[in-house]
């Protein structure tokens, strides 16, 4: 299994498919994806599978397709059958935008998606415009309704900025009382690109964790493949409320996840370094060697990330990374 110094097991893998999105996200790419000046070669389906397998004899269990925006592939359905092949590998999700969901759904979900997370900064339109920089509200809140009626898991990804969305926290808790999925908020994370947006719109969550325990919301267990939110449920709601506070004191301290860059890059952290190139070993079948350069990198692993010095590392954006 892959295990750092720190003794953290590594049971959860963000796969990152390509950085190209489609969405203008006010704290994540607010001028449109740029083309590099250098054509990049994004991961191939071979390659892929070579990583998932590898990652699956490894004690992966779990595993999350990323971007960018993961389902501008035209092969996503393939490589969502790819990661959801191995029988290790229980849970296969997906973080979208939700843009091409309502029509593919369920064909998703058939070809081994489980679970998927969907971006949605608010839920009043003219809002949802401006921080995303699109008019497609309605296309998205339609991709939502149809993941839930297929029967896939549904999160909601709200990254919580202080002069967009910070007010509208309490009022969007009554959609969890109809609608049975977890709503999460994502406190914002500085990045090199997004500095100056981050000192405007930073605050913190603890704010948010604080009112749900006063409205008696109840800390939930942690799955041990989950992700690092804190989840909260309250008997009259059908939804629950996942909080991710990466600011919070020890927040590195469970970390089980490992991240892999479009362009086949292992990151440590999503605050970290430039990556581990893994490709030299992905044009073979000698699974030892990616396995032997995996664990090599993670003997750099540190305790934790930076954020709290304002050193974001080597993140330009989110969709960089995969996020």
């Amino acid at each position: 299994m892959f295990i750092d110094n720190f003794n953290r097991r590594f049971s959860y893998l963000r796969l990152s498919v390509t950085d190209v999105c489609n969405f203008k996200c006010q704290y994540c790419l607010p001028d449109g994806y740029q083309r590099p000046s250098q054509m990049q070669q994004f991961l191939s389906l071979d390659e892929i599978d070579k990583l998932v397998t590898t990652f699956a004899q490894s004690g992966t269990s779990k595993i999350r397709i990323t971007g960018g925006e993961p389902t501008l592939r035209r092969d996503i359905e393939q490589i969502i059958e790819c990661c959801s092949a191995p029988s290790q590998i229980h849970t296969v999700a997906m973080t979208t935008n939700g843009y091409r969901l309502s029509n593919n759904a369920k064909c998703w979900k058939d070809a081994g998606l489980s679970r998927v997370n969907i971006s949605i900064d608010s839920f009043d339109e003219r809002l949802f415009n401006q921080i995303t920089g699109t008019n497609r509200y309605s296309k998205v809140i339609e991709g939502i309704e149809s993941a839930i009626d297929c029967g896939l898991q549904v999160k909601l990804n709200t990254v919580l900025m202080n002069s967009y969305n910070f007010h509208q926290f309490e009022h969007n808790l009554e959609r969890l009382k109809q609608w049975p999925v977890e709503l999460r908020y994502i406190e914002l994370m500085e990045t090199l690109e997004q500095r100056q947006f981050f000192e405007q719109e930073h605050i913190s969550g603890e704010r948010l964790k604080q009112f749900l325990i006063r409205k008696g919301w109840r800390a939930q267990t942690r799955e041990n493949a989950a992700g690092p939110a804190q989840v909260f449920s309250h008997p009259d709601y059908q939804g629950r409320v996942g909080l991710i506070l990466p600011y919070e004191r020890n927040f590195c301290d469970s970390c089980n996840r490992l991240r892999i860059s479009a362009t086949g890059k292992l990151h440590l952290c999503l605050f970290g370094e430039h990556g581990y190139d893994l490709r030299p070993h992905l044009g073979d079948n000698d699974s030892k060697a990616l396995k032997d350069a995996i664990h090599r990198a993670l003997d750099d692993k540190l305790a934790g990330h930076h954020l709290h010095d304002r050193n974001p590392g080597q993140t330009i954006h989110l969709a960089s990374v995969g996020g």
